[in-house]
C-alpha cells in the first residue's frame, strides 16, 4: 500500500515592522515556492512601500530564495531591508570602547628578561 500523496500544504507568511507583526495563514497546493506563497498572502498589495524588486526571505531563519519549494508547515520569512552599515556600526562601537577603556592594557613582566639580559641583580 502507498502512502497518499499531500495535496494541499500549510504555511505562514510573516513580516515583522517595529511594533508590530504581520502574519497570513495559507493553504496552497504541493510544488508551491516561496515566490508563489508572497503572491498569494497579498503582502505587495498591503505593503506598498517594501522595495519588492529583491525581497529578503528565509525559512526560519535560514536564508533562501523565492524559487525554493516549500514543505508542510514553513514559516516563510520576510525581512525588512537594513537601515545601517553594519560595517560602520562595527566601527562605532570599537571606537566607544576605546574612548572610554578606564583599565590600563595588560603589558608583559619586563624584569625577567632584563635580568636575563644581565641588566638586573636577581
Amino acid at each position: 500500500m502507498m502512502p497518499e500523496e499531500k495535496v494541499a500544504i500549510a504555511v505562514q507568511v510573516v513580516y515583522a515592522e517595529p511594533g508590530s507583526v504581520w502574519r497570513a495563514d495559507l493553504q496552497l497546493p504541493a510544488g508551491a515556492t516561496v515566490g508563489q506563497a508572497i503572491q498569494a498572502s497579498g503582502f505587495s498589495r498591503l505593503f506598498p512601500d517594501y522595495p519588492s524588486d529583491a525581497p529578503a526571505l528565509g525559512i526560519y531563519g535560514q536564508a533562501c530564495g523565492a524559487d525554493r519549494i516549500l514543505a508542510d508547515g514553513d514559516r516563510i520569512e520576510i525581512y525588512r531591508p537594513l537601515t545601517f552599515d553594519p560595517m560602520e556600526s562595527r566601527q562605532r562601537r570599537a571606537l566607544h570602547r576605546k574612548a572610554f577603556m578606564t583599565k590600563p592594557r595588560n603589558r608583559p613582566k619586563r624584569r625577567k628578561a632584563k635580568i636575563a639580559a644581565g641588566l638586573l641583580e636577581p
